[in-house]
């Protein structure tokens, strides 16, 4: 039987890395990722995570420089 990895805990998360895990989990993918690891999502669903990233990660550039 495969030994499951698990999660850090959210402390543990690198800051850079939070969103991602956010939103594997908005997509229902946080149940995959804790028992296989980022290896075990399909080339779609990682695609998918990380078209989200980078369009949050543009928005919160976009935010903060309107914000300034």
């Amino acid at each position: 039987m495969k030994e499951k990895k698990g999660l850090p805990r959210w402390e543990e998360i690198p800051e850079g890395e939070r969103m991602k895990y956010e939103i594997a989990k908005e997509l229902g993918l946080l149940d995959t990722v804790r028992e296989k690891g980022w290896k075990g999502l399909s080339s779609k669903d990682t695609g998918r995570i990380g078209g989200m990233l980078a369009g949050r990660r543009k928005q919160k550039k976009d935010n903060s420089a309107v914000s300034e």
